[in-house]
């Protein structure tokens, strides 16, 4: 069942979203040099490696200037992606890790390998599931940059506070996920996203 929600309002909404993703795509490239795409390795479903996709919304070689943090008002985001960001467009993208069946709209965030391994019994119970576009630390972290901005160590700020405080609500989602419960999430996010 949710498998199909899953597919068909993927492809749906890459349907009925296609005008606003080619004008993001279009925005990325004109006012910067680099790709519209940023991908970058996760760790799925039973702990299967995917590249996650979203609009690019800092300088193309972003990684090598700064890891894989984004803190406060990271210089290495453009201004069009300050935008995408705040908006949320730049998940627009992981519509087509949803189609493929990379991720749902609903579960636990995907996590980039080496904090998987840092917390790996943890992540055998999270990623018996497909990972989400949104769940509950979603809505919590909607501002995460900012939190880790304010943080004198935002490395140490991440994996000590807010990585734990994340695996707990994956946690809790997974006791509670349920067809009614994902759809509360969905249109708690979407609020999130137009308020």
């Amino acid at each position: 069942m949710k498998r199909a929600f899953d597919v068909t309002f993927s492809l749906l909404g890459l349907i009925l979203l296609s005008p606003l993703c080619l004008l993001a795509c279009a925005l990325v490239k004109l006012t910067s040099a680099g790709p519209a795409f940023f991908t970058q390795e996760r760790v799925g479903q039973n702990f299967r490696s995917f590249h996650i996709m979203k609009f690019r919304t800092m300088v193309a070689d972003a990684p090598r200037q700064g890891g894989e943090l984004t803190a406060g008002r990271d210089p290495r985001i453009t201004g069009v992606g300050r935008f995408l960001r705040a908006t949320k467009i730049d998940e627009l993208p992981q519509l087509i890790n949803v189609l493929t069946g990379d991720m749902s709209f609903v579960g636990p965030r995907p996590e980039v390998p080496r904090y998987v391994e840092q917390f790996y019994d943890d992540y055998e119970e999270l990623l018996r599931f497909r990972p989400g576009i949104t769940d509950i630390a979603s809505l919590k972290y909607r501002h995460e940059a900012e939190l880790l901005g304010r943080s004198e160590d935002p490395e140490a700020t991440y994996v000590t506070q807010i990585l734990p405080d994340k695996i707990a609500l994956g946690k809790e989602y997974i006791r509670r996920q349920s067809i009614s419960f994902d759809l509360t999430l969905i249109c708690k996010t979407v609020l999130r996203m137009a308020g």
